[in-house]
């Protein structure tokens, strides 16, 4: 029979029809942003973009940081300033990266999973005809119960199984792809925690001193330091405000730390307690919207200063300490309203006082009085520095409370008075009749107070990404095979004719490298069989042949 194709021949000379560019394009760089090998490029770009904010200062952590750069490097910092170098993390490339390697991550991620649930609806394959040919083959004897008794061992076992006639197909080893899936879906989890802390995140450093009248409530313009997402506001803050109460330290005979503990009270806007709490270093204070964790303390001195005209002023001042074990501390003490005329109410800025000093808790018995020799108070003692002038803080330059001026004194604005080591309780007369008292000190504690919405997402996503990573680098994807020969049947292994019994033929095939697969499948027979080991007639394995044409001939 002849048979006619009624299909429409084309026309001839048609022109043949072109891809449009445009989406021609499109499509490859979709395909190329989404492979595998781009995500692994953009997460190292990721990495290596990340490198300047670890090693230059950042605005939005430290300010003062940025400006002492930008002194000592009057040239680079500029150049810096202008590609984002010192807001590393807000920068437009490391965005740029950040979304690409979101989107990358997505586009490697949906089509595998969509594969991935298929494969786990999916029953195992059915038996291949020519068993021989596989990496692991075997023949033994049929167990009691035939093919029922032979997929239940391999339930008993975790395998999946499908029992078709007198075949029985099994596969085993799906948590390395969905291992793999979990870690790379957790990074996109990860990075979405990320994104939700740098948005609606915040925090900020406060120092805070012992005593009523030096409570702190949470508003940006009490902060020493603050960083704000982009998301957040100053009403966006949970109203609360805190007073430090005591603050305990142990310290070992070498100096060395053993114990920080902080008591504070919790009190709203209003002035109306809400709670007495205890926080560490190790045990942060969690409150409802933001979490309080203890930095490190120190001491402020109480210094009492009467002027001239017998006015007196007391001030409390936080000393930061220099880093050594000791606890020794430097800081400043300005009265730029000293020595005012009462009878006129004029007050001269070139006679304003200051005094820079040197604060050791456990002063040595003998000079030179440089350095703490512990870091609790068994001998406290205050070496001060007495300048006066003027301190220029009318001229509106920003600079720390911390130290002083220096090109104040550079330019002979700021002289030099004096100088004496206090204990406490002990007064020092000035040339001009004025006094200065060291009162003593209160301790103080500096603390981070904290909200990161995506810690949490984190937390999980991290615990998940662990998880997923040793599923996919010790999952093993395998498949077993086992069909029933009836008596009489040949022996695939070339062996006489089976009689009187039935035999059972066994292949397996790892479908990725499993070096110990070998043992499991003689194990597996050996189970199955029922006495512990194969039919002496057959053989395990292949001798001579490959495992890659074994796979291509069993598919």
């Amino acid at each position: 029979m002849t048979v006619v194709d009624e299909r429409p021949a084309p026309l001839a000379g048609a022109p043949r029809r072109r891809p449009n560019p445009v989406l021609a394009l499109l499509r490859n760089s979709w395909r190329q942003l989404t492979s595998m090998r781009t995500a692994l490029v953009l997460l190292f770009l990721l990495a290596v973009a990340a490198i300047p904010g670890s090693v230059l200062p950042q605005r939005g952590v430290n300010p003062e940081d940025v400006r002492d750069f930008f002194t000592a490097h009057p040239d680079l910092a500029p150049v810096l300033d202008r590609i984002g170098a010192f807001e590393a993390f807000g920068s437009i490339w490391f965005s740029a990266i950040y979304v690409l390697l979101f989107t990358s991550l997505i586009g490697c991620i949906t089509p595998r999973l969509r594969e991935h649930v298929r494969a786990l609806r999916a029953k195992p394959p059915v038996v291949p005809k020519r068993l021989n040919r596989l990496p692991q083959h075997t023949v033994l004897t049929a167990p009691e119960g035939g093919t029922a008794a032979i997929a239940e061992a391999l339930r008993r076992r975790r395998w999946r199984v499908v029992v078709r006639g007198d075949e029985v197909s099994a596969e085993k080893g799906y948590l390395k792809e969905t291992g793999n899936l979990l870690f790379h879906t957790s990074m996109v989890v990860v990075l979405v925690g990320v994104a939700l802390g740098s948005w609606y995140g915040w925090n900020g450093n406060k120092l805070l001193v012992a005593g009523a009248d030096n409570a702190f409530c949470n508003t940006q313009q009490q902060y020493a330091e603050s960083k704000f997402g982009p998301r957040v506001g100053s009403g966006d803050l949970p109203d609360f405000c805190l007073r430090l109460d005591e603050f305990q330290a142990r310290f070992l005979e070498t100096g060395q730390p053993e114990f920080f503990n902080a008591t504070v009270t919790e009190f709203d806007k209003t002035g109306r307690e809400r709670q007495q709490a205890d926080f560490s270093v190790n045990s942060p204070l969690r409150l409802d919207g933001a979490n309080v964790y203890l930095l490190g303390h120190g001491y402020a001195p109480v210094i009492r200063y009467i002027d001239r005209f017998g006015r007196s002023q007391t001030s409390t001042v936080p000393f930061l300490t220099t880093g050594d074990i000791g606890l020794t501390s430097e800081g400043l003490a300005a009265f730029p309203d000293a020595n005012v005329d009462p009878a006129t109410g004029g007050r001269d800025p070139n006679l304003q006082v200051a005094f820079s000093g040197l604060y050791l808790p456990t002063a040595p018995e003998s000079p030179p009085y440089a350095r703490s020799e512990y870091p609790t108070e068994r001998n406290p003692a205050l070496n001060l520095v007495a300048y006066r002038g003027n301190l220029g803080l009318d001229a509106g330059i920003p600079g720390s409370i911390y130290e002083l001026d220096q090109r104040q004194v550079r330019a002979g604005k700021l002289t030099e008075v004096g100088t004496k080591l206090l204990k406490k309780g002990e007064t020092w007369t000035l040339d001009d009749g004025s006094r200065v008292e060291f009162l003593g000190s209160e301790q103080y504690i500096t603390i981070s107070v904290r909200y990161d919405p995506g810690s949490t997402l984190l937390l999980a996503s991290s615990v998940v990404l662990l998880v997923g990573l040793m599923g996919s680098l010790f999952g093993r994807r395998r498949r077993v095979f086992f069909r029933l020969l009836p008596a009489g049947a040949v022996d695939p292994t070339g062996g006489s004719p089976t009689a009187g019994s039935s035999l059972v033929e066994a292949g397996g095939l790892p479908r990725t490298d499993h070096p110990g697969f070998a043992d499991e499948f003689a194990q597996l027979v050996a189970a199955v069989s029922g006495d512990g080991r194969p039919d002496e007639r057959a053989g395990a394995g292949r001798d001579g042949s490959d495992p890659a044409g074994a796979r291509e001939g069993a598919e």
